[in-house]
């Protein structure tokens, strides 16, 4: 409190500012506007009606109440003419608006009529320029919070500015306090635009600086290097039912040689729907398990878990190696024993949720980790497991490909392998836009398939309907369907609100064949595969993020049958409509995740913290890529030369104060 009274005697503002989480002249300084007003004259009205344009009171204002709400209307004369000006709640204005008065109005315009969302008792000259407006508790005004900045910007003479003096010369960068000024009191969008540039470089090299350091000091860290018998390893690849892709080859190379260095394995595998990342994990599993070692595979959700197990018990069937699965639904006798075999050793690979890290679960010897879908995984659970054996190595999987200089700039820590061909034989799946909420337009299709003896997923944003929102919920649609087909196939319903009990139960029986429609939520989104079904039905596909739609028709195609996806919307908007399209014309993973990136950011398509993807104040990772780009090669430059000259100490030392002290940045 002591420093906010050099701003304000007022108890009452320096609690709001408290609420805000202010409490220093720093805190108040780095209290940015989220975006700011421009008064410059708006005269006629644009293509929505919309004006800004001063004029002059022509006549007394007249005022009008209904309840408490009020209509004040008053004669404006604008260039020689007179215009009916009118505004909602702002009765209090009657006596100020006298005859002659200048005024400014802001608004939006219909003939000579005028509904304005201000009415501004000075006169335009006065207010012209950019204004900010910055996010306060009711009892504090921007104007009066400006003048705090201004008064703390005067009082303030360390302004922490991590940007070395050599990057401000050669990035033409404003200094720190120069910076914060012109974003609170920009003259105009140059200004702020040069305040905002070095703020968001700042941002960027401080987060690029403190992944690379972590990802330094894990190279330079002594971890165990696992040795592990080849012949055997191809021994395990020759039974494997396909040939590996080039890009499987390269990932399969690049995990297998971080396993064998003296140093943790951090990396980043990321791949395209159905691209093969779990017949990777599995040979980077065998060769953990041929060292000795125990190795555990983490999914965010049983149903997903148990696919896994499925699937690598394929794989090993011919091995020695033993194999288990652990989820939170297994009676306590069944955990028990798991956990038993898991300390004395007799498991060496670990199929779960997070049932793996449990305080209860000890391992024998735990060398290797691998998380699927990792954005779905808080970094504490990720960091639990990983902390559950000693050096031990960490391979992170996601199916929601981006770009490889986006993934190297936010995974920065982290090597990063990628898998994009397909494996042979698949076929590109076609997915078609239909307007509207109606089956009709395929409907002799989807009977055809499911005559030829195919089966069916059913997708919809809600689990019951809601009057706000006039969407498709599955209990809607699966009684429709049940009563349609009553008789011919059976039609399961699964979501979120079903118990892990009842879900694994329908999953099973659409596994098997007896469910022939599945009427789900998103809970399909990940990792279920029914080689069987290949018809998918999206309802109000625009409620969906493009890479969620990717995700989901990627249940489907996953043989050697063409899958077919269907993207049902009543949506009249055309950037919904254009969303769809896209989605429609591209099965390419990376090109849509690129789009939807752009469209939705990263914290909608990626997931926002638990993803490891920073919730940067000022910088937008898409709009802002290539400042970020510059901020990495310059992060790399300033460890390069603290390594091998020790210059930048200080630096450094902020950053082992970020990671200390639990930055958000660090796993």
């Amino acid at each position: 409190m002591e420093e906010l009274r050099r701003l304000t005697t007022s108890k009452q503002r320096i609690a709001l500012m408290h609420e805000s989480g202010l409490y220093t002249l720093k805190d108040v300084i780095a209290h940015l506007p989220y975006r700011y007003e421009e008064f410059n004259e708006k005269w006629p009205a644009d293509e929505e009606g919309k004006i800004l344009v001063e004029g002059y009171v022509a006549d007394h204002p007249k005022v009008f109440f209904k309840g408490r709400l009020s209509r004040l209307s008053v004669n404006v004369e604008i260039y020689g003419e007179t215009y009916n000006v009118t505004i909602f709640n702002r009765h209090f204005l009657v006596n100020a608006l006298t005859t002659g008065k200048k005024v400014t109005i802001i608004g939006k315009m219909n003939g000579h009529r005028i509904t304005a969302s201000q009415l501004l008792l000075k006169d335009l000259q006065a207010q012209e320029g950019m204004h900010p407006v910055y996010s306060l508790k009711e009892g504090l005004t921007n104007k009066m919070f400006s003048n705090y900045v201004k008064k703390a910007l005067s009082l303030v003479n360390d302004f922490d500015d991590f940007v070395p003096i050599d990057f401000h010369e050669k990035h033409h960068l404003v200094d720190k306090k120069t910076a914060l000024y012109n974003v609170h009191f920009p003259a105009n969008h140059e200004m702020m635009g040069e305040g905002m540039k070095m703020l968001k470089y700042e941002e960027f090299l401080k987060f690029e600086v403190t992944m690379q350091y972590i990802k330094m000091q894990r190279e330079q860290s002594v971890g165990i290097a696992k040795t592990f018998d080849h012949q055997a390893l191809n021994a395990f690849l020759r039974t494997l039912p396909f040939t590996l892709t080039k890009d499987q080859q390269k990932a399969v190379l690049d995990i297998l040689a971080d396993l064998q260095r003296p140093r943790m394995m951090y990396r980043f595998l990321q791949g395209d729907v159905g691209s093969g990342k779990t017949v990777v994990s599995s040979i980077a599993l065998y060769a953990n398990y041929l060292a000795g070692y125990q190795g555990a595979l983490m999914a965010p959700t049983e149903v997903l878990a148990a696919q896994h197990y499925e699937t690598l018990h394929s794989f090993f069937k011919e091995s020695e190696l033993s194999l288990a699965l652990l989820t939170g639904s297994m009676s306590t006798k069944e955990k028990e024993d798991v956990y038993t075999r898991l300390a004395n050793g007799e498991i060496d690979v670990i199929v779960g949720t997070h049932a793996l890290f449990q305080e209860k679960v000890e391992y024998s010897q735990l060398g290797l980790v691998i998380t699927d879908e990792q954005h779905r995984f808080g970094v504490k659970q990720r960091k639990a497991l990983k902390e559950k054996g000693e050096s031990v190595d960490f391979l992170v999987m996601s199916a929601t490909p981006i770009p490889r200089t986006l993934a190297l700039s936010l995974f920065g820590d982290m090597d990063v392998s990628e898998i994009h061909a397909l494996p042979s034989g698949r076929k590109e799946k076609m997915t078609k836009y239909v307007p509207g909420n109606s089956m009709k337009p395929f409907l002799k299709d989807l009977l055809a398939y499911l005559a030829s003896g195919g089966q069916v997923y059913v997708i919809c944003p809600m689990i019951n309907e809601q009057s706000d929102y006039p969407l498709k919920s599955v209990t809607q649609v699966y009684e429709a369907m049940s009563k349609y087909f009553q008789g011919k196939y059976h039609v399961g319903l699964l979501h979120g609100g079903l118990s892990d009990e009842e879900k694994n139960q329908v999953m099973n029986d659409f596994h098997d064949n007896k469910v022939q429609i599945l009427v789900s939520t998103t809970v399909i989104e990940v990792g279920i595969d029914v080689k069987n079904a290949n018809m998918m039905v999206i309802y109000d596909a625009e409620r969906f993020g493009l890479s969620q739609i990717h995700q989901l028709r990627g249940r489907i195609g996953r043989g050697d049958v063409q899958g077919r996806c269907y993207l049902l919307s009543t949506s009249t908007n055309k950037e919904a409509i254009d969303r769809l399209r896209f989605v429609e014309s591209t099965n390419d993973g990376y090109e849509i995740s690129k789009y939807d990136l752009k469209i939705r950011g990263p914290g909608e398509v990626l997931g926002q913290r638990q993803s490891g993807v920073p919730s940067f104040v000022l910088g937008d990772i898409i709009k802002d890529f290539d400042l970020l780009k510059i901020a990495r090669d310059d992060a790399r430059a300033l460890l390069v030369d603290y390594y091998k000259y020790g210059e930048y100490k200080d630096y450094i030392e902020i950053v082992k104060q970020n990671i200390k002290t639990g930055n958000e940045y660090v796993d």
